[in-house]
């Protein structure tokens, strides 16, 4: 099992650690991974075609100049980026 960016108890980050199978005798979810796709697919519903997700990345792309990551709109300013961040919140609510 390999690890990527783990705490330790004491909150010292540990880059990469793997362990020995019979060492693990449980793995737990701390928190719920945030689903961009679910919130792309939202935003593709007011913005058709004009959504693009990066995955990997970890943000999306609304009409080439507003970024959205789990964190809300972090670039770009106006009427379009307040409605994508109205739909972001809506979404934050709904799945809380």
């Amino acid at each position: 099992l390999c690890l990527a960016d783990a705490k330790d108890e004491k909150g010292h980050a540990i880059h990469r650690a793997v362990l020995n199978g019979s060492v693990v005798s449980q793995i737990l979810a701390v928190e719920k991974p945030f689903d961009l796709k679910a919130l792309s697919e939202r935003l593709g519903k007011v913005f058709p075609t004009m959504v693009k997700i990066y995955e990997d990345k970890g943000f999306i792309w609304v009409m080439d100049k507003i970024k959205v990551t789990e964190k809300g709109v972090v670039e770009g300013t106006g009427p379009a980026a307040e409605r994508v961040q109205k739909v972001y919140a809506q979404f934050v609510s709904e799945i809380k």
